[in-house]
């Protein structure tokens, strides 16, 4: 994919994966209007809600796939070719016997890692306790990225200024839960 074809421009391009309604979405693409977002979201609601906000907002650095993020990584994303890539909020799967079916695993990681740039980022946050320690397990183990968070942090970084608050993260404020964010960067 020749990115600098797809938005008519050349800028660093962020992958988003599985951006629910695209609200945070939205926000984080008009406080950072010099990066290119490519997001994926297989949810025909959240890609509408995405393409309303897109035309309401006047949002050109926002490029929406329909589709699978493990096959638009696999067939159209070529090695080093992203300066980060995005992952909020993933579904937990709370119960142990569903814990397979979890985004965050190693396979995916190193495919994601292989797509970004040397000193591309990947973020991950999550409201869900046992998934962030999963996250930080997984992303410890792959050889392409180092945790850019402080020794003393626990593994978790402070929450960027880009990153709005979610309704997720809201919900889970509301339910008493904390919100970890994980800030790799490919070596």
């Amino acid at each position: 994919m020749d990115f600098a074809t797809v938005y008519e421009r050349s800028a660093p391009t962020i992958l988003e994966i599985g951006f629910g309604m695209g609200e945070a979405t939205a926000q984080i693409a008009a406080l950072r209007p010099q990066d290119n977002f490519l997001c994926c979201e297989v949810h025909t609601p959240g890609v509408g809600a995405l393409l309303k906000r897109i035309d309401e907002q006047s949002l050109p650095n926002i490029r929406i796939l329909q589709h699978d993020a493990v096959q638009v990584i696999d067939h159209m994303l070529p090695l080093a070719s992203l300066d980060g890539a995005h992952i909020f909020f993933p579904d937990p799967w709370h119960k142990t016997k569903h814990n397979k079916r979890r985004l965050i695993q190693p396979p995916l990681i190193a495919k994601l890692a292989a797509r970004l740039k040397p000193g591309g980022y990947l973020h991950c946050a999550t409201d869900w306790q046992p998934y962030a320690e999963q996250i930080l397990e997984v992303l410890s183990a792959e050889p392409l990225l180092k945790n850019t968070a402080a020794p003393d942090a626990g593994g978790y970084a402070p929450k960027p200024d880009y990153r709005p608050l979610t309704k997720f993260e809201n919900r889970g404020i509301k339910l008493g839960h904390g919100v970890w964010d994980l800030v790799f960067q490919r070596v």
